[in-house]
């Protein structure tokens, strides 16, 4: 989380989370799963990690359903968009913007 603070810094930027970055156990229904990826819970725990920065806009990305006959991938994917929105309280848009990809490097 430090790296992300570092990264945004003051100004406004947005939450663009590649599902793929989680562990296909999690969510397999993406175009480029992750062997040994993220869980769920550390996902959400880097998104919860961004309340009190100046997020003003949230992207998921990399969701495809029919990768997933399970449905897992849907139900992880609505549970971190209502993460990502809840970070999004309160935020008013300046001028200056920066965007955070949030990828397992």
């Amino acid at each position: 989380m430090l790296k992300i603070r570092q990264q945004l810094g003051n100004g406004p930027g947005s939450i663009i989370f590649d599902i793929d970055c989680l562990d296909p156990d999690y969510a397999s229904g993406t175009g480029t799963a992750e062997m040994t990826g993220l869980t769920v819970h550390q996902g959400i725990e880097i998104v919860r990690g961004c309340r009190g920065m100046k997020v003003v806009g949230d992207d998921l990305v990399e969701v495809s359903p029919p990768y997933d006959l399970a449905k897992n991938t849907s139900i992880v994917a609505v549970n971190l968009l209502y993460e990502m929105l809840c970070v999004l309280s309160g935020i008013t848009l300046d001028s200056h913007f920066i965007t955070i990809n949030i990828r397992e490097n």
